[in-house]
């Protein structure tokens, strides 16, 4: 299909990434691969995509999230099909901060599946982009990366980490026809949040962070908060003082 972008998802099953997915599906087809860690989840959200778009072509990729040499294998074998113009790594998962303290290995697949696989996944789709000289790297990182708080900060020093990581790779892109695009959502309604949405917090619509998220990837913006009042509220929270900053209870 003529002039029809090839789009990669890492984390297809995402609530945030599949409501990404059918954006770009509204009003032009593109060349969908979505990856995944469960096929029968993933074919799930292809189906759905398919029918909100027949003309598409959209495949689905099964492979390890962790696996380094899986990693690598997955990103050469959909480079080695076409040139790539956005890769898109949304995978995550929001544990409770008390289980990461109770249980060191719920606070190692944390620390993996926010932190470690993303940047993976980044830096084996980087030089693919590198050496077609163009297109888009996004990586979903998080408001809860920008400072360690007690209620949190397994999840958000992983996603710490996927923000220095986003800032190297512009970096080492800058001059580049390749750009790295840091989303920071706030916190946002989708499955992996319903136990906040629960206790009551206000969450915002994943459809409004969706649209948030492909405009900032559009315009090639290195840094996203999304929604952008979180910009603001998070300038405050890095910048309270530690004898303030201790007394809350956040």
């Amino acid at each position: 299909m003529k002039n029809t972008k090839n789009i990669v998802i890492v984390g297809a099953t995402s609530g945030i990434a599949e409501h990404c997915a059918r954006i770009w599906l509204q009003s032009h087809p593109a060349n969908l691969t979505l990856i995944g860690r469960n096929a029968a989840r993933t074919e799930k959200v292809a189906a759905d995509l398919q029918v909100r778009n027949p003309e598409s072509v959209i495949r689905i990729v099964e492979t390890d999230f962790l696996d380094p040499a899986a990693i690598q294998q997955t990103a050469e074998d959909i480079a080695a099909a076409g040139t790539i113009d956005i890769v898109l790594i949304a995978q995550g998962s929001l544990t409770e901060q008390l289980d990461c303290q109770t249980d060191l290995s719920v606070c190692k697949e944390s620390l993996e599946i926010n932190g470690i696989s993303p940047v993976l996944f980044a830096e084996a789709f980087a030089e693919h982009l590198l050496k077609a000289g163009q297109g888009t790297l996004a990586l979903i990182g998080s408001v809860a990366g920008d400072r360690g708080r007690k209620s949190n900060y397994a999840y958000g020093a992983a996603k710490g980490m996927v923000a220095r990581y986003a800032q190297g790779l512009q970096h080492r892109f800058a001059g580049s026809g390749v750009k790295v695009v840091l989303i920071k959502p706030g916190p946002t309604d989708t499955p992996m949040t319903a136990h906040l949405k629960a206790q009551g917090a206000k969450l915002t619509p994943v459809e409004d962070v969706a649209q948030g998220i492909v405009i900032a990837i559009n315009r090639g913006q290195a840094v996203a908060y999304v929604p952008g009042k979180w910009r603001l509220i998070m300038w405050v929270i890095r910048h309270l003082p530690g004898f303030v900053f201790n007394k809350l209870n956040i």
